[in-house]
């Protein structure tokens, strides 16, 4: 999750809001991507997460990653909670997943070069304490209970929180990861193209990337356990966005489906001010219970923009948040699909002609059936297989006609068409083969 924001005046018209989003628009010339990925951290000796404290922990790997490799250290309470180096970041869920945030990059190679360096660094960290890392989608054995706290202060506020907002916040905070992508835009036009491609395709990443078979030591009976948290965990600030296909769709509308997100918090020096359920528009106003008589700054609106969380988000950027976290060639994979699609005039043309007469319930529809079937869902006659075919198709032509050869990233998911099988497809093979019911041996088996 996001570290504070920083920088901004107060906000004194509520135009800024609005101008706040625009002003990420840039030429095609300046697009970048932004990867990011999680993954779980453990113990060999134990078989439980890391602690953020101790000889083998979450603490001393970054400590000696600030110390070997340059990374600035970032603070709260005098406690490092995450580190920064030449616009990459590295973060901690909640549940201490290891976040990496990367760079601002100009290919798919590059992102796969980022990838190989962090890893690299992180192993060259942790494999002396003993400490190791996999990627999937969700934890398959730990229980909450097994969970460290991170010691952050939204996170003690969301804790409480997502116990009384739905039925699965805590799952999500503490024992899911995922991997992203970051992709920018042009004008607003651009924007919400973008922005409906990308939530009706959400489905087609969750299925390509499925990885999260298991929950809590059983097989849970969905492919994204991920996923399926995601449909119960907090109405208000998350799913599909059905607005966003509606007629005056906009930077404006975006902004007022924010604003009436209820709150989380306030950051001043250095302290989360708990202002749950609160609203922005009230903190606008300078009537906020939490802040009486104080009125937000955009630093404030930004911090409130990383506390929604629907299947494709927009900052100054369009994240991409459908997909569970997997192996090494998974995480390249997500920025190429994503790259194709987006980044090429054509494809991204042909990828509306194809989505664009999906209707809410079909959209929904493909959500739900990923999550549980991922390649073999379908919903109103749609079936993800063929959406999957078409899209990567698109993808694939869409990076050739970039000219890098970044097509070479999408092999995994040419792979799972080809074969109808994705992660969770072989892990569950394995788990009732191989691994003889033996859920540790995923950690091996998608060790990062």
């Amino acid at each position: 999750m996001s570290i504070p924001q920083s920088g901004g005046g107060p906000i004194e018209s509520f135009e800024q809001l609005a101008d706040y989003v625009a002003s990420g628009c840039k030429p095609a010339s300046d697009w970048r991507i932004g990867t990011e990925h999680e993954k779980f951290g453990y113990s060999p000796d134990t078989m439980l997460p890391l602690p953020y404290d101790g000889p083998c922990s979450i603490k001393a790997l970054m400590e000696g990653l600030r110390d070997r490799f340059g990374w600035s250290e970032v603070l709260e309470q005098g406690k490092i909670i995450g580190l920064t180096r030449n616009g990459a970041n590295i973060s901690l869920e909640p549940g201490g997943q290891f976040e990496l945030s990367g760079a601002p990059l100009e290919t798919v190679h590059q992102v796969k070069a980022e990838l190989e360096n962090h890893l690299s660094e992180v192993h060259a960290i942790a494999d002396p304490m003993g400490a190791r890392f996999f990627g999937a989608g969700a934890a398959p054995v730990w229980t909450h209970e097994q969970m460290p706290m991170m010691p952050k202060g939204r996170y003690r506020l969301m804790t409480d929180y997502m116990g009384r907002v739905g039925t699965h916040g805590t799952q999500m905070m503490y024992r899911t990861c995922t991997v992203q992508v970051n992709l920018d835009y042009a004008s607003e036009a651009d924007m919400v193209k973008k922005l409906r491609v990308a939530l009706a395709l959400q489905p087609v990443a969750t299925a390509l990337f499925a990885s999260s078979p298991f929950f809590e030591g059983r097989v849970n009976g969905h492919k994204s356990w991920r996923s399926r948290i995601w449909r119960s965990l907090d109405d208000a600030r998350t799913g599909m966005l059905d607005f966003a296909f509606r007629d005056g769709m906009g930077f404006q509308a975006y902004v007022d489906w924010v604003l009436d997100v209820p709150m989380y918090f306030v950051y001043r020096d250095g302290h989360y001010i708990d202002a749950l359920g609160q609203s922005f528009r009230d903190f606008l106003k300078g009537e906020l219970p939490a802040l009486p008589g104080e009125k937000p700054t955009l630093s404030d609106w930004a911090d409130h923009m990383t506390t929604v969380f629907p299947e494709a988000r927009v900052k100054k950027y369009i994240e991409m948040r459908g997909a569970d976290v997997g192996t090494e060639p998974h995480i390249v994979a997500l920025p190429a699909f994503w790259v194709g699609l987006m980044y090429d005039s054509a494809a991204l043309d042909a990828a509306w002609d194809l989505v664009k007469g999906l209707d809410a319930e079909t959209r929904e529809g493909l959500r739900v059936a990923a999550s549980v079937d991922a390649l073999q869902g379908q919903a109103n006659g749609v079936r993800l297989m063929d959406l999957a075919h078409a899209a990567v198709g698109l993808s694939h032509a869409g990076l050739a006609a970039r000219g890098h050869g970044e097509e070479a990233h999408l092999r995994p998911l040419v792979e799972s068409l080809n074969s109808g099988r994705v992660q969770a497809d072989v892990w569950l093979e394995r788990f009732h083969g191989d691994w003889g019911g033996d859920l540790t041996r995923l950690y091996t088996d998608a060790a990062l």
